[in-house]
């Protein structure tokens, strides 16, 4: 009679179980390369940044385009993300009971500032934009809606880190914090005392810190605690003065307040 084997291996001598989890690790890593780079990549290039071995990375790239993760083009054999990775990313906002109270909210700013208004979620040291209205007025006809900014670098990202206690903040963020632009606070001495001014002042502000030429104001929604989701308004600098900016920013700690009795006595948390 043959005798049961407990755990099976493969090739490499290594158990199944652990062959077969550490393939979808990598093909989520190699996904995420993917996202976080703008270009069309070659295996090479895929080889250099994850460190993956080549026979390994034939068979993923071949896995994740026949599955539509990827799509390739034929005269480069270069590589990008495919639109599988789109309705994915689709079906997280279609399923996120948060996003339609978001968005009226978002056209309520709008309308009352003539800015643009976006909707963000904290994930680790990012802010993940899940919805934006942008301004009529807009010369930036481009979506955010799933692109990432460090936290320290925005208004949504302070005004959530503010959520934060001292020690928190000092366990999640590095020492160094990477300058977007000659504004950014790179500094945790310099990020604790804007989270403070946050809190004192009831949202958040950052001038030209993220994006050279735009101030934005933030809010956070308070229906969870701590706060992991926010509101924040765009402004071009030229456009509006110190006065016009506390005025959005109290604007919008008021329509997150109010977003967050409706959250709440909506049963979401």
């Amino acid at each position: 009679m043959p005798q049961k084997v407990d755990n099976p291996v493969v090739a490499d001598g290594a158990p199944a179980e652990s062959s077969g989890v550490k393939s979808a690790r990598r093909a989520v890593d190699l996904i995420e390369t993917f996202a976080a780079n703008d270009v069309w990549l070659s295996l090479s290039d895929l080889h250099a940044r994850t460190g993956f071995p080549r026979s390994s990375l034939h068979g993923l790239l071949r896995t994740l385009l026949e599955a539509g993760w990827l799509e390739a083009d034929a005269n480069t054999a270069r590589y990008r993300l495919g639109v599988r990775a789109l309705i994915c990313g689709t079906a997280y906002l279609d399923r996120d009971a948060v996003v339609p109270f978001a968005t009226e909210a978002l056209e309520r700013i709008r309308e009352k500032t003539g800015f643009t208004a976006h909707f963000a979620r904290r994930n680790g040291t990012e802010v993940v934009y899940l919805e934006t209205r942008e301004s009529q007025r807009s010369t930036h006809l481009v979506s955010r809606v799933g692109r990432t900014l460090p936290t320290h670098a925005t208004a949504l990202g302070k005004a959530l880190l503010a959520e934060l206690t001292h020690d928190e903040i000092e366990a999640l963020m590095p020492a160094s914090l990477v300058a977007l632009t000659p504004n950014t606070i790179t500094t945790l001495e310099g990020l604790h005392a804007e989270c403070a001014a946050t809190r004192e002042r009831g949202y958040a502000a950052e001038v030209e810190e993220g994006t050279l030429g735009v101030r934005c104001v933030a809010a956070v929604i308070p229906y969870r605690i701590p706060g992991t989701d926010a509101i924040s308004c765009s402004m071009p600098i030229a456009q509006v003065t110190d006065a016009d900016a506390e005025r959005v920013g109290e604007l919008l700690a008021e329509t997150t307040a109010e977003l967050g009795q409706q959250l709440r006595r909506a049963g979401i948390r």
